[in-house]
């Protein structure tokens, strides 16, 4: 059943055909043929890949639009809510498995692949080859045949401590935030929700910063073998989180600032809290495993 009496929400909303996901389509074919026509010097890769993106946002923009919309017009009851509970939590999921399988990638060549190369077998083929992990030994940088720059490994501090910092902060004016909904005190929730969308924005600069540090001043690159690959694969994915998850968290406050969500029906705000709190727990093991081993 997708509709009911008027003035009561659906059973479960059925919507109305739509042109947003074929054109969510298009918009990344055209990304992906513009950005390998692009990357094979094809002069109109990059305009195809900037259209793509531009069909692409602009359809995320307009499916976003209704989606609020029926939310705000009473369409969605309690199984929407559950469904989209579901949908989310599985979305975290299938993030967590995306990020294990780096942190995996990190674990082996620390632990298994780097030693294995320095055992007695191979002493032969590679005699100044260093069995650790660059970490570990300040100056190895595991390349007996001179093809990876000698370069140094970033430590915890102080920018990963001061990004460490930031973003448990953020947890916690997030939650305070979401407290303040629940009580339905608007005002403060708007204010620590601005503070939220602040520390995530001040993560990204201090990231922005660190990565100039990396490449002008330690010779740390996406070249500089293992470490350097997992370093940057690691910390630059997360930061994208980063930057996604605050988008999300500066979209949920301008709408609380349009007067949407109530004390018992906020989902949206809920949804955008869970993957900010995940980004957290995945920096704290970031900041233990990339910056302290």
């Amino acid at each position: 059943m997708s509709s009911t009496a008027s003035g009561t929400a659906p059973y479960y909303f059925v919507p109305h055909p739509s042109r947003h996901p074929i054109m969510a389509a298009i918009g990344l074919f055209l990304m992906i043929i513009g950005g390998t026509l692009w990357i094979n010097s094809i002069a109109t890769g990059e305009w195809i890949l900037l259209a793509g993106l531009v069909c692409w946002l602009f359809t995320l923009s307009r499916w976003f639009h209704d989606t609020i919309g029926e939310s705000e017009s009473g369409l969605y009851s309690r199984k929407i809510d559950v469904s989209y509970r579901w949908s989310m939590s599985w979305f975290i999921f299938s993030e967590v498995m995306f990020f294990g399988a780096f942190f995996t990638a990190l674990w082996w060549a620390h632990v298994r692949s780097v030693p294995e190369l320095g055992n007695l077998s191979n002493a032969l083929l590679w005699p100044d080859f260093k069995g650790v992990w660059p970490g570990a030994v300040a100056g190895a940088t595991t390349s007996p045949a001179g093809t990876v720059e000698p370069f140094q490994t970033m430590g915890p501090f102080w920018l990963p401590t001061i990004n460490t910092a930031l973003l448990l902060s953020s947890g916690v004016t997030l939650t305070i935030a979401h407290h303040a909904l629940q009580a339905g005190h608007r005002a403060r929730c708007i204010a620590f929700m601005w503070a939220t969308v602040l520390l995530g924005v001040c993560f990204l600069f201090v990231q922005g910063y660190e990565y100039h540090h990396a490449y002008t001043e330690l010779n740390l690159t996406l070249a500089s073998g293992m470490y350097g690959s997992t370093f940057f694969m690691l910390t630059g994915f997360h930061g994208f989180h980063v930057l996604v998850g605050m988008l999300m968290l500066l979209f949920i406050t301008l709408r609380l600032m349009k007067g949407h969500f109530t004390p018992t029906h906020h989902f949206g705000f809920e949804g955008a809290a869970w993957y900010w709190h995940f980004v957290d727990v995945v920096w704290l093991g970031l900041y233990l495993f990339v910056y302290w081993m």
